[in-house]
């Protein structure tokens, strides 16, 4: 899939900003992984300070689709590392949005992988198998639920019910 920019998919389809169909993850993300946009249907992740759930999530096909984790928004201990960004690119997953802390950042931006993460943190998580899958989540007052359609780039982060495209003329 070609990425479109998150600029002209906000401008294209604005009136979705008001009816509640699309949103923007307004948190300052910071951007990982070498690739810069990347979109897809999600799967929901809610966890905290334990990536179990996220280890054995990237190990299963991705098939383009983007992982959007709250990871309560802690900082304290990272949820991703490189090891885990290795095994998504891997299995064909297209990005990763963390509301948490991720780490290992040279061996993430190594990846063929789209990572937003609210910080850095040099401490792993613990690993108790503990979180929920599919589930919707909240982030940044932006309610995200499975299959819900994300697009990620340099400019931020969207949340659509349904997939946007721009025609091919602009």
């Amino acid at each position: 899939m070609i990425a479109q920019a998150t600029t002209d998919l906000a401008d294209a389809f604005e009136a979705r900003f008001a009816e509640g169909s699309l949103a923007v993850l307004s948190a300052r993300w910071l951007a990982l992984g070498g690739r810069i946009a990347f979109s897809g249907p999600c799967v929901t992740l809610q966890v905290f300070e334990d990536n179990s759930l996220l280890a054995e999530l990237v190990k299963t096909p991705g098939d383009g689709r983007v992982i959007v984790v709250d990871g309560g928004g802690s900082f304290r201990c990272a949820l991703l590392g490189g090891n885990l960004a290795k095994a998504a690119q891997d299995n064909r997953w297209s990005g990763i949005v963390l509301h948490g802390a991720a780490r290992d950042a040279d061996e993430i931006d190594a990846c063929d992988l789209g990572v937003r993460a609210l910080a850095l943190s040099p401490r792993r998580s613990v690993k108790r198998g503990l979180g929920l899958r599919d589930v919707p989540l909240t982030i940044d007052g932006v309610r995200v639920q499975p299959g819900d359609w994300v697009y990620a780039d340099r400019d931020g982060v969207l949340v659509s019910r349904f997939e946007l495209r721009l025609s091919p003329a602009g």
